[in-house]
């Protein structure tokens, strides 16, 4: 496994309900003393929401809202410094509550294809029909993500970053899955090396620490994120099919951390802690590996934001996380 970063066994995915930044963070940080995250909050709207937020880290490309979605622009709007404000009280309510912490800490933005396949050009489009904006954006998001990790171990110098990289868009980019303007056709398929070199090169700003790669969507490609330089792979185990068995073996004994996603999103009743994770321990067994190892290889999470939850169900999502996590290193059998 990884000897040289410690993962904590449960974290939170990134968006949360409501709208306060302290009480967020106060969750966040509460919850998962190990193992924190910086929270994010949709329900504000309009630069909270997970592109606007991740456009606003842009350097020297900025986008504002239109009907249709986000869509570059020439200069900083009114839409930027929304997004970039909320940010800075993120941050701020986050160094409240992480005075002294030592430890993983983990910060979310969106990944290059999912933004590329959600930014607009000026004419509509998606910026990924242009190879050379999507160069463009790439860079731009790298530059952002260095200023953002460093203002972040600023404000929180024990922690030790971990940078996730949400990327829910990738496997419909992979597949020509993506949509055009007018909604009749698709965008053709980026290549496979294309876009592994280019992951590789956003996952490489964070030297030195970990990069985790989120998708909460069907078809994770485990291969290509591994070879791009992910250190871990955050996905919704409830999506994983018996398919997908070679690929998480390789993983876990090429050192990869899985973040497995089994703690529903939505409102509802959740079962017991040791019933959240018997999928995992079921996987384990099928794939003959040690359960010894679980605790070493995987951290557990909801299977997506929690953003759409309710603020109590949201809270006892999270706090579920911890207890199952505990259930799998106490009782890996």
């Amino acid at each position: 496994m990884n000897e040289t970063f410690s993962f904590g066994p449960a974290t939170g995915i990134g968006s949360l309900p409501g709208a306060d930044a302290r009480e967020a963070a106060k969750t966040a940080t509460g919850t998962f003393e190990d193992f924190p995250f910086l929270p994010e909050l949709p329900a504000r709207g309009p630069g909270a929401d997970m592109i606007g937020r991740t456009a606003g880290m842009l350097v020297e490309l900025y986008a504002r809202v239109e009907p249709s979605g986000w869509r570059i622009g020439d200069r900083p709007g009114r839409d930027t410094k929304r997004a970039r404000s909320w940010l800075g009280e993120d941050l701020d309510a986050l160094e409240e509550f992480t005075q002294g912490y030592e430890g993983p800490l983990k910060v979310q933005a969106v990944g290059p294809w999912t933004l590329a396949a959600n930014l607009e050009l000026k004419n509509g489009e998606a910026a990924l029909c242009d190879p050379g904006a999507c160069r463009d954006l790439a860079a731009s998001l790298t530059e952002g993500l260095r200023l953002h990790l460093a203002e972040t171990q600023r404000r929180v110098p024990g922690a030790k970053l971990v940078l996730q990289l949400d990327e829910p868009s990738l496997t419909p980019v992979l597949r020509g899955q993506v949509r055009t303007a007018s909604g009749y056709r698709t965008h053709r398929a980026v290549d496979r090396q294309i876009i592994e070199a280019t992951l590789r090169d956003v996952i490489g700003v964070h030297e030195g620490g970990p990069a985790v790669v989120h998708s909460c969507a069907p078809d994770v490609p485990f291969a290509l994120l591994r070879r791009a330089g992910a250190a871990a792979i955050s996905f919704d185990f409830a999506l994983l099919t018996e398919r997908d068995d070679d690929v998480i073996g390789e993983a876990v004994e090429g050192g990869t951390r899985l973040f497995t996603g089994v703690v529903p999103t939505t409102d509802g009743r959740l079962s017991d802690p040791a019933g959240s994770v018997m999928g995992v321990r079921t996987l384990w067994r099928r794939l003959g590996l040690h359960p010894g190892l679980l605790a070493d290889a995987v951290t557990v999470t909801p299977s997506c934001g929690l953003a759409g939850a309710s603020p109590g169900y949201a809270r006892e999502a999270l706090a579920h996380c911890v207890r199952a996590a505990r259930s799998l290193a106490d009782n890996p059998e």
